[in-house]
């Protein structure tokens, strides 16, 4: 088996760390077992072969056996497919895991983000359109807690959609916006405390702690 390139950024600032979506993309490499390596490229000066690799200048993006892909959910139904680890055998299971991997990035993170941006820069003026943010943020969460108080994964056993979902969730839980949605908040829970997200989490942690580390040495 051929070994995947994982490709992000050299170094990121404090905030975003432990949340960069390389984790996403690290975690599922790890729940199934694949051989990998991890590139660079740099954050403050994004080049023009990034650009043709991740057409707006982000990270994380793979190659595997000289086919490169970007956005997270497109590698991860990618890996999907590679691994009984990360999306189920059974078409039906199969089927719903994909179903749930596309409502973590359209239907929760989609409200998630733009909420979890105003947290990140400490704005917390109340205006009509933040308050829109936040009741839309609710209203999803209120459906997911519904969901999940009834399963322990989304689609049967543990899949890519979990990982998506989970990790979507984790950012609201950053904020302790979960804090009123306890079937959220434990599913969240259940899948960190899995082996595959710990080294993913501590690798990618190390690895930023790194180049603190060569900046401080350079």
């Amino acid at each position: 088996m051929s070994e995947i390139i994982l490709t992000t950024f050299d170094w990121v600032p404090e905030m975003p760390r432990g949340y960069v979506r390389d984790l996403r993309v690290r975690w599922a490499l790890e729940e199934a077992a694949l051989p990998y390596r991890v590139e660079t490229t740099p954050f403050r000066d994004r080049s023009a072969a990034h650009f043709a690799k991740q057409p707006f200048g982000q990270a994380p993006w793979i190659t595997d056996d000289g086919i490169t892909i970007f956005e997270s959910g497109a590698i991860l139904l990618h890996l999907g497919a590679k691994s009984d680890a990360l999306m189920p055998s059974d078409p039906s299971a199969r089927s719903k895991a994909t179903e749930w991997l596309f409502a973590a990035l359209n239907s929760v993170e989609m409200a998630s983000l733009p909420w979890a941006l105003f947290k990140f820069t400490g704005d917390t003026s109340q205006t009509p359109g933040r308050e829109l943010l936040e009741n839309f943020l609710q209203s999803r969460l209120q459906h997911m807690d519904r969901i999940l108080a009834e399963c322990e994964w989304l689609a049967g056993p543990f899949s890519v959609a979990d990982i998506l979902m989970a990790d979507v969730l984790r950012l609201v839980d950053r904020f302790d916006g979960l804090a009123e949605y306890p079937a959220c908040r434990d599913y969240v829970t259940r899948a960190t405390m899995r082996p595959g997200f710990a080294k993913a989490h501590a690798d990618q942690m190390a690895h930023f702690a790194a180049a603190d580390r060569k900046e401080g040495d350079g």
